[in-house]
């Protein structure tokens, strides 16, 4: 390709993407003016819904029904707010959508669309504005047909309340003057009602209805109540307190404490309550008196759960009472007769003061168990706290006698393991002294031509640890960790001894065995007589290890394997 061609190629590129970039942005504005266009149209559309044919026209029958000083100052006060909005706030929006119109032909689209915002904020304000004024006009254009479905539920209501009443008065004695007086007070609410709506006088009428609904919402709440509040207030509750009253005196001549409960203070101020509410009651006011009546009915309730605790714990505290003095006093026993044998406890076993300091902490412990049990059964004869505090307070000291015994278990332990670690060293002594017999006895018993130097050095050094342990074990006082020290050593030595003879002897015998075993070869073959010669003059000089191997080499010219073998017979 020529160079002419190329630059023709990317000219003709450049001025496509161009020519593309151009119709791009000349639709995005034709649909950015469209939209713009739509939304001022909406503006307009919604400014002129917002005063409708409807408030005109509710007001001209406000005008033909106005009969009285206040009904009219209600339609002057209506028309002037009509007025305000048709002739001053919606001609403000108007010119405000002649702006936005203006805007959007001048292209200045950034205070259009701020412009757009806050024409739609105030035509949504005008709008509810009228919404609010109509519905306030329609209260009295539609106030007869609202009002006369509202009566007419209400007598129906009203109807049904003085049929429960004559058909249960005896039910509502209690307060059938104040009820009767209500329902003559519905009955002229009622006729008034009528009278009003004769004279076309609809604030009044609202005024009426609003009554007539209050007093028998309230007849209906007093109907379906009362019942429930006498049953409650003269049956039940009092039925409970005269039981709780004589469970209570029963218990604490018993000898209970029950003061925690303030049972005296609170049938008092229940039975103050009862009173206010039967004088609320007379007034046909029972707000709160039921749910009040049931909650006093459920503490007298919960009472009999104290109760019912209370004798539990009795329990509960005897059994703590007795089984506490009898471990404390046993625990107490044994603490003082360790406490008293300490001094030789330290001096037969060289203890230190901290080492021995856990027993007089337990004696403090059981004493200061002693003396809080002491106060808390003292507080039980003197009836000067419930038995369900005392049964806590015995719980407590139990779980800390547990502990203090625990506690004392550890140090009997501890203390114990010193006497027994005395007697398995001594019964140890005549093991390793026995041991060290059988060793020497082996010595004795197989007459080595030899005896290896090795073994006198050992013998020696375990009879001097047997002396040592010896002397530990004569001290007064001993001391166990130098004690278990020279035992693990004497045993230790002893033990080397032991297995010292015992593989030198086994060593002698292979060699022995080895020799007599290769006799048979060593005339026949001077590789094997030679062999044997030097094993034999080893074995004479103590040297059985190398005996051995000379041993068993000589007889392997003749036997391959003899060593496995010789192992096997051995064995």
């Amino acid at each position: 390709m020529s160079r002419e061609t190329f630059w023709l190629i990317a000219v003709a590129y450049y001025i496509l993407t161009m020519i593309i970039v151009i119709v791009v942005l000349l639709l995005m504005n034709k649909r950015f003016k469209k939209q713009m266009t739509k939304a001022i149209n909406n503006l307009e559309r919604d400014k002129n819904l917002i005063i409708s044919s409807n408030i005109l026209s509710e007001l001209n029958k406000v005008e033909a029904l106005v009969n009285n000083a206040e009904l009219k100052k209600k339609y002057d006060s209506w028309q002037e707010r009509f007025v305000q909005i048709r002739d001053e706030e919606l001609p403000k929006i108007t010119d405000e959508i002649i702006e936005l119109q203006n805007d959007f032909n001048e292209r200045e689209y950034n205070k259009l669309k701020q412009g757009l915002i806050d024409v739609e904020l105030n035509i949504n304000y005008l709008k509810t504005k009228s919404a609010f004024l109509l519905e306030e006009i329609k209260e009295i254009t539609l106030s007869e047909e609202r009002n006369r479905e509202t009566i007419i539920k209400l007598k129906a209501d009203y109807r049904e309340i003085k049929n429960l009443y004559n058909n249960n008065e005896s039910d509502f004695e209690i307060i059938k003057t104040p009820l009767e007086l209500q329902f003559e007070n519905v009955d002229k609410l009622f006729q008034a009602f009528e009278k009003a709506m004769d004279k076309n006088e609809y604030l009044e009428v609202g005024r009426i209805v609003k009554a007539i609904d209050d007093i028998t919402g309230n007849l209906k709440i007093v109907i379906n109540e009362t019942k429930t509040i006498v049953n409650l207030g003269k049956i039940i509750i009092p039925k409970r307190i005269e039981d709780v009253s004589n469970i209570y005196k029963k218990m604490k001549a018993e000898g209970y404490n029950l003061e925690y409960l303030n049972i005296e203070y609170n049938i008092e101020e229940v039975n103050k309550k009862i009173q206010d509410i039967f004088s609320r009651l007379n007034v046909l006011n029972v707000v709160d008196s039921v749910f009040e009546l049931k909650t006093m009915l459920d503490y007298f309730d919960s009472l009999y759960n104290d109760f019912d605790k209370e004798k539990l714990t009795k329990n509960i505290y005897e059994d703590y009472k007795r089984s506490i003095l009898i471990k404390v006093s046993k625990l107490e026993k044994i603490n003082n007769e360790i406490y008293k044998k300490i001094d030789d406890i330290k001096y037969s076993y060289d203890l230190t003061d901290d080492e021995v300091l856990v027993i007089s902490e337990i004696k403090e412990e059981f004493n200061n168990i002693r003396a809080s049990y002491d106060h808390v059964v003292e507080m039980e004869r003197n009836k000067t706290m419930a038995y369900s505090r005392l049964a806590k307070e015995m719980e407590i000291l139990n779980n800390k006698l547990q502990k203090g015994e625990e506690k004392l278990n550890n140090a009997l332990k501890t203390l114990g393991s010193l006497k027994e670690d005395e007697l398995r060293a001594r019964d140890q002594l005549d093991e390793i002294k026995d041991i060290l017999s059988q060793a020497k006895e082996k010595v004795r018993s197989y007459k080595l031509p030899v005896v290896p130097k090795n073994y006198y050095v050992e013998l020696s050094e375990a009879t001097l640890a047997i002396n040592e342990m010896v002397k530990e074990l004569d001290k007064r006082p001993i001391s166990i960790k130098t004690l278990n020290i020279r035992v693990d050593n004497a045993r230790d030595l002893v033990l080397k001894v032991y297995n010292t003879i015992n593989e030198t002897i086994k060593t002698a015998k292979m060699a022995e065995t080895a020799i007599v075993y290769g006799n048979r070869y060593r005339f026949n073959n001077k590789e094997v007589d030679l062999g044997l010669q030097k094993a034999e003059l080893s074995f004479y000089k103590g040297n059985f290890k190398n005996s051995l191997e000379n041993a068993i080499n000589a007889i392997n010219i003749i036997e391959p394997g003899i060593h496995k073998r010789l192992l096997e017979e051995y064995k």
